[in-house]
């Protein structure tokens, strides 16, 4: 039994019947981490003093039978985005200074210390989490552990290639334009974007209510303990919604009997979609009709929202690097330098003009998710390309936005949305299939992708050996 294997659950259950330790789980998970640095680079820093000191307390606490939390003993890792108190938050930029105290914890970073989790070390972001692939100025490329000529996604591909190497089974990810189910669906593991506000973000960010946090992990159960933890209020971030009314791992065995899906497999012929995942998403889809839930295709009918995203997206990235002085201005990526003059120049009007384009959207979306329960797409319609660049080589588009049209939008929506693993392409490369739900409803998400995990649809694929 390979300890890195496992989900947190099973950790869990392993603890309480005293089959391992803490502090043997941990210490695998970190040698994971350390192996896989030179060539995955999924890891800004890895804490191991720190994290060998949280895994001995948590050992003592279950030698006693008195856990602290949910996750007492389990390995968590950090996107270098979210603060971690004693450690820097670089977010991925020259720009940022490591001196100062880092004295707070993001919310969900104190939700979890306060529960016990062991966390491992940051990850990897492109810079200021502003694409969707992960690479920067100051920490290089980070690569996919299924094939290291490809990249891993972004902006949380460091959380989701230490994920998918079993350098920790939990990972908390930000996601502002599909950030966590891209990397999720390059890396082939789970991942979920909850409703804006479930997850309670501070600093806030400079993309605004675009921008969420969510959990990146082995499979939806866990995803579901981790947002039991970490979907709490906390006082710093003034939009954080009340406590959720359930338990979202109580509620995940309620299966996908009688939902009414809506399948939307290229969002009405907008998006050009990879055969081979078009034919994978497809069965998975056919999987929830076998499993019983009423399933059609149709679309929801929007037209691509993408230049009142580039309006908002570019205008927060402008606001962002507002202060740097033009010398340091020259450190940023020049991809993000480029977007931040953009959005430099959008007037108040425009940027209002994007906003009405976004709540027209939301309440197109609410009328349709008052038909259907859930609406399931393809997450991406490619799957893992070159590393090193922003658009797959012969792409007509420039930006990250060109080949991540299922994404974006439901940040605009601000509505909650996963995606599962559902099968390699011919290459061995994971597929992603997205699963959309109404505002609020991260419940239904969840039950139906447990569904999947427990008809053996969805899997998280093995990665390469690590040498």
């Amino acid at each position: 039994m390979q300890l890195t294997e496992l989900t947190a659950r099973r950790l869990l259950d392993g603890y309480r019947k005293g089959e391992f330790s803490p502090v043997e789980v941990t210490e695998e998970a970190l040698e994971r981490a350390r192996r896989s640095r030179p060539e995955v680079n999924a890891f800004v820093r890895i804490t191991e003093e720190d994290a060998l000191l949280r895994a001995r307390e948590s050992a003592e606490r279950w030698r006693r039978g008195e856990p602290a939390g949910l996750v007492d003993g389990v390995p968590v890792t950090v996107k270098d985005i979210l603060l971690l108190r004693g450690h820097p938050t670089l977010r991925g930029s020259k720009t940022v200074s490591e001196q100062g105290g880092w004295a707070e914890d993001a919310p969900p970073v104190a939700r979890l210390r306060e529960h016990g989790a062991v966390f491992l070390g940051k990850t990897t972001t492109p810079e200021f989490g502003w694409k969707g692939v992960t690479d920067s100025p100051l920490t290089g490329i980070t690569r996919n552990p299924h094939d290291l000529t490809r990249t891993a996604g972004g902006s949380s591909g460091g959380s989701a290639a230490a994920v998918a190497l079993g350098a920790g089974p939990l990972s908390l990810g930000t996601d502002g334009g599909g950030s966590i189910r891209i990397p999720a669906a390059f890396c082939g593991i789970f991942g979920l974007k909850p409703t804006y506000g479930r997850v309670p973000l501070y600093p806030a960010s400079a993309f605004g209510t675009l921008s969420h946090t969510g959990p990146m992990t082995r499979d939806a159960a866990d995803a579901a303990l981790l947002l039991d933890v970490i979907g709490t209020p906390d006082a710093r971030d003034w939009s954080a919604l009340p406590a959720a009314p359930g338990s979202f791992t109580e509620a995940l065995g309620g299966g996908v009997r009688g939902l009414r899906v809506a399948y939307s497999p290229s969002l009405g012929g907008q998006v050009a979609v990879q055969p081979a995942v078009a034919a994978a998403v497809r069965r998975a889809v056919a999987s929830l009709a076998d499993l019983g839930a009423y399933v059609e295709e149709t679309d929801p009918d929007f037209s691509d929202p993408v230049e009142a995203f580039h309006t908002l997206w570019f205008s927060g990235a402008a606001r962002l690097t507002q202060s740097l002085s033009p010398h340091r201005r020259q450190l940023l990526d020049p991809g993000l330098r480029e977007i931040c003059a953009r959005g430099a120049r959008t007037s108040a009007l425009e940027y209002l003009a994007a906003v009405d384009v976004r709540m027209g959207l939301g309440r197109r979306m609410g009328r349709f998710h008052e038909r259907y329960d859930l609406l399931v797409t393809p997450t991406l319609p490619v799957t893992a390309f070159g590393a090193g660049v922003e658009v797959p080589e012969r792409s007509a588009h420039r930006r990250w936005t060109g080949w991540t049209p299922f994404t974006y939008p439901f940040n605009l929506t601000q509505q909650p949305a996963a995606t599962v693993p559902v099968g390699p392409d011919p290459e061995g490369l994971p597929v992603g299939m997205q699963i959309v739900g109404a505002r609020h409803r991260d419940d239904l998400v969840l039950r139906a992708a447990h569904a999947l995990y427990e008809a053996e649809v969805a899997a998280a694929p093995r990665p390469r050996p690590l040498p």
